[in-house]
């Protein structure tokens, strides 16, 4: 029988995954008793040095982490011994295994393997809030958890993207995923005990890592959860945002694709904060991901807030770029037909033969995403075109229907319509946006362009080629 079974609760799951990466085994089901008597080793030497730690030191750190997962275990309590040697048998009391003698033995709540050791909220993470005075049947003193699910609970932060106050741990389709997710985690977490967050550089957000993750692992179609909480004591929470299962190809796609890559990098750039207060890679990652509930910030609509701007420096290669990204992803994760050339013709034509382009083009902005604003527009150029005798057949209102009437995708569809317009009316010399990019500006793009477009910062893909060389 395994020694550790990665079962469907997420923050088992993932504490599974950085055991599997920490015992040197490619898959939680390889690991063994010998490997969970070592994790448990290092588990039980980083708790100490992070519960014994004087404040303001790289250690100090990793207790804040463990003080946000575990705030009233024996590791983070206030009341804690500060000697190393009186905590030690307490730590190691939490991962040993089960007494021969021990009392009533119970199915594990995890993974149902038989035990008789409990635990309560002190030492399992977002398991109860601080509302829930009493969940628990009477006179049962905790949730039965096996020595496997124990460790795997408290490897947790290793295989999680951690901050001083929260974690985001990954549920995936892929395995393969998942455990580079954990991977490239556990190579973080070991940045925080040694230099502290203050003394990391700026690092991947876990959206970006996962992004970086789904790439590498060569997925199919395949969907993914990130799980962010915070447990303290205060006001415990929980964020849960996914991709689409069609993202992954997406990525490949991009990454393959120098038009992509370079729209990609066009779209990190505008998004990053003044002086790199915020990194533009992490932002357009997060773009990738559906909040529960609506609230999430679309890639389409960030696309064309960037394409729909009066005063937007776009080269027409950048704005190609850009619409070029909008409609692969519209049609890869969306699944969308994206076939408006003749409707973006009609609008185009419209606006390059007016007296006043300029005005047009503010016209059209104004109403491109709204259902009834474009339809009275639509018939505005339709009939102007006419009586102007236009040399070419005009898209008639058959082919207005899915961009003005209530049909699923439409809003987005006017986004991607607005988008080929503009590239229409920079190719016929219709000024579009602001100046077009100076040659500067143009040849760090080009060498942006030739990177992967959803890496992590350097210094991972540094160790990552040391990994592999190893």
């Amino acid at each position: 029988m395994t020694a550790l079974i990665a079962t469907d609760h997420p923050l088992q799951r993932a504490g599974a995954w950085a055991v599997a990466v920490l015992a040197e085994r490619d898959d939680p089901s390889w690991v063994n008793q010998a490997d969970l008597d070592t994790v448990s080793a290092v588990l039980v030497t980083d708790l100490l040095a992070a519960a014994t730690a004087l404040r303001d030191t790289s250690q100090y750190d990793w207790w804040k982490v463990l003080f946000a997962l575990y705030p009233n275990s024996k590791a983070t309590h206030s009341k804690r011994p500060s000697d190393p040697h009186a905590l030690r048998l307490e730590i190691e009391s939490l991962f040993a295994q089960d007494s021969p003698q021990a009392g009533l033995v119970r199915p594990c709540t995890f993974c149902g393997t038989g035990t008789a050791v409990v635990w309560a909220k002190a030492n399992l993470p977002l398991f109860d809030t601080s509302k829930a005075l009493n969940s628990l049947p009477p006179g049962v003193p905790g949730w039965p958890v096996c020595r496997g699910c124990r460790i795997a609970m408290w490897a947790l932060p290793y295989g999680a993207w951690v901050t001083a106050g929260s974690a985001t741990v990954l549920s995936c389709e892929g395995p393969a995923a998942e455990r580079d997710f954990a991977r490239r985690n556990v190579r973080r977490a070991r940045r925080v005990m040694q230099a502290g967050f203050t003394g990391m550089s700026a690092a991947a957000g876990p959206e970006q890592v996962t992004l970086a993750a789904l790439r590498d692992s060569a997925q199919g179609l395949c969907a993914t959860t990130l799980w962010t909480f915070k447990n303290d004591n205060q006001e415990p929470w929980l964020r849960v945002t996914r991709t689409r299962r069609a993202v992954p190809v997406f990525l490949a796609i991009v990454d393959g694709n120098a038009p992509l890559r370079r729209g990609w990098h066009l779209l990190c750039q505008t998004l990053a904060g003044p002086d790199g207060g915020r990194s533009g890679a992490g932002e357009a990652a997060r773009l990738l991901f559906d909040a529960e509930g609506g609230r999430s910030r679309p890639l389409l609509g960030q696309l064309h807030r960037l394409l729909a701007e009066a005063d937007a420096s776009w080269s027409p290669r950048d704005r190609e770029a850009l619409v070029r990204l909008a409609f692969t992803y519209a049609e890869e994760v969306f699944g969308m037909e994206t076939d408006l050339e003749p409707v973006a013709v009609l609008i185009a034509d419209w606006i390059a033969q007016g007296s006043s382009p300029r005005g047009l083009l503010a016209e059209y902005r104004k109403a491109a995403l709204s259902d009834y604003e474009l339809g009275v527009l639509l018939v505005k150029a339709y009939t102007r075109l006419q009586l102007n005798g236009s040399d070419r057949p005009l898209a008639g209102p058959e082919l207005w229907k899915p961009l003005i009437q209530r049909q699923p995708r439409s809003w987005e569809r006017r986004m991607l319509l607005f988008a080929r317009v503009s590239v229409l009316l920079q190719q016929n010399g219709v000024q579009v946006g602001g100046k077009g990019a100076d040659p500067q500006r143009e040849r760090e793009i080009e060498a942006l362009a030739e990177r992967p477009a959803f890496a992590v910062d350097a210094e991972d893909e540094y160790d990552d080629y040391e990994m592999e060389q190893a």
